[in-house]
């Protein structure tokens, strides 16, 4: 039997839990309410629900999938908004590996979404990927070869803070208004009136389009909630993408993301199957 592993999801409401095989598959889950009073709650709970999850059965490594900027060397919170009370500083590797006995490995929650998608979602066989999440925030990661690049600062894909060439309704998390995640988000779009979802689409693929051109990728993901609208969101962007981009990158596949609900399940677990593979080298 292949080497398995536990996902852990957790986020501003609910927190998920997955046993996955090293190739992706999800074997099982469950999910609880995310406790709003503090992080330690969040943690035990989120401990409680894998181990009730996994039922006695050996993993290999548990990832995590957390809001915020995490120090992936240390397993921390480093800095967080308040979708989850109390987050900034939680202490999610040293909590959970001293509560499951399995070593554990955190990285930002839409990263793990991206690599669900990338090894065993929409993006499976494309060498070059730039996933996007469109929700509460807008975000973003990048991937080569099935592995994910974080950059010498660890901001790589952050697309939320591209200028969007107009000013939004609502602040990005960074405080400025002419950034994608003020326009294109799940909120600016509630406040942006009856239109605002292919307008907001529109400038979204638009300031994607200079990324695009930029790093030159050979397919581009979209995730995350708003996503979910499908082609009322989904072909308003593409439509705006591709006709920006340079020539050779008007043909690339601009794809939904597949998995839904269980990516960050499967991409955290896959983020605890490169860190066993990179220890092991």
């Amino acid at each position: 039997m292949s080497a398995r592993f536990a996902g852990l999801d957790i986020g501003g409401t609910k927190i998920a839990a997955g046993l996955v095989d090293a190739d992706g598959r999800l074997l099982r889950s469950d999910r609880v309410p995310t406790p709003r009073t503090g992080a330690d709650d969040v943690l035990a709970a989120a401990a409680d629900l894998a181990t009730r999850v996994l039922a006695g059965e050996a993993v290999a490594g548990v990832g995590v999938g957390a809001p915020g900027v995490i120090d992936r060397a240390a397993g921390t919170v480093l800095s967080a908004t308040d979708v989850l009370p109390g987050w900034a500083g939680a202490p999610v590797r040293p909590a959970l590996e001293r509560r499951l006995g399995r070593p554990v490995t955190v990285d930002n929650d839409v990263r793990a979404m991206a690599l669900g998608e990338v090894r065993a979602g929409a993006a499976r066989g494309y060498a070059d990927v730039l996933f996007v999440s469109v929700g509460t925030g807008v975000g973003g990661a990048l991937a080569r070869h099935g592995r994910l690049r974080r950059g010498p600062h660890g901001t790589a894909g952050e697309v939320g803070h591209l200028l969007a060439g107009r000013t939004g309704p609502i602040a990005c998390g960074c405080g400025r208004r002419d950034h994608v995640e003020a326009v294109a988000s799940g909120p600016a779009i509630a406040a942006g009136g009856p239109d605002a979802l292919p307008r907001a689409a529109a400038l979204l693929g638009r300031a994607l389009a200079g990324l695009v051109t930029a790093l030159d990728v050979d397919a581009v993901v979209i995730g995350g909630g708003v996503a979910q609208a499908g082609p009322a969101f989904l072909t308003p962007l593409e439509r705006a993408l591709r006709a920006e981009v340079l020539p050779p990158l008007r043909a690339i596949p601009i794809l939904g993301a597949a998995l839904g609900a269980d990516a960050p399940i499967v991409g955290a677990a896959l983020l605890a199957a490169d860190a066993l593979e990179d220890t092991t080298r």
